[in-house]
């Protein structure tokens, strides 16, 4: 057995030098960050399995809208928020201001560190955690987790409107 995982482990060694030849790519690191994914979304698929209630049909046209604001929201607190910074510094460097409340930083490290740094720094990809997050809590815990997204959904759309009133100032005074 264990002469097969080394040969495995070797052939993807092998693409991966054949993938990226001028620049290390951490692949064992997305590999593990996709299998805790992988992980996460087979134990809450198991719960929502115990549960023995019929799945919807579909999702409601309101609660896409509610996830999808909230997704946004947190991905970006997750992701750039100053406050949040101390979770993401094991595994990026400060570069400086972002904008408003954010940060911009750089992701350190090698294989999983690396990996997992850029996870923690992109909110496009912190977006599917999340939005697995609250897809399943609609799932298991509607209520709550309808309230606890419209929270997120309703600062994300303050946050638009925020930015929409700063642009229409500038323009006005332009």
């Amino acid at each position: 057995m264990t002469e097969l995982l080394d040969e495995v482990r070797d052939r993807v060694d092998a693409e991966a030098r054949e993938y990226s030849p001028n620049e290390e790519r951490p692949l064992w690191g997305y590999v593990r960050v996709m299998s805790a994914y992988a992980g996460v979304v087979v134990g809450l698929g198991a719960i929502v399995a115990g549960r023995r209630r019929p799945l919807p049909e579909r999702p409601a046209v309101g609660d896409l809208a509610l996830v999808a604001l909230a997704t946004a929201k947190v991905s970006r607190i997750a992701t750039r928020d100053t406050v949040t910074s101390p979770i993401r510094a094991p595994f990026v460097q400060f570069e400086g201001a972002g904008g408003p409340a954010e940060v911009n930083e750089k992701v350190r490290g090698n294989g999983l560190r690396h990996s997992v740094g850029e996870l923690l720094t992109c909110p496009f990809c912190m977006s599917q955690w999340i939005a697995t997050g609250f897809t399943f809590g609609l799932l298991i815990a509607p209520r709550a987790t309808r309230q606890i997204a419209g929270t997120f959904a309703a600062l994300e759309a303050a946050d638009l409107l925020q930015f929409g009133r700063a642009i229409a100032e500038h323009a006005a005074s332009s």
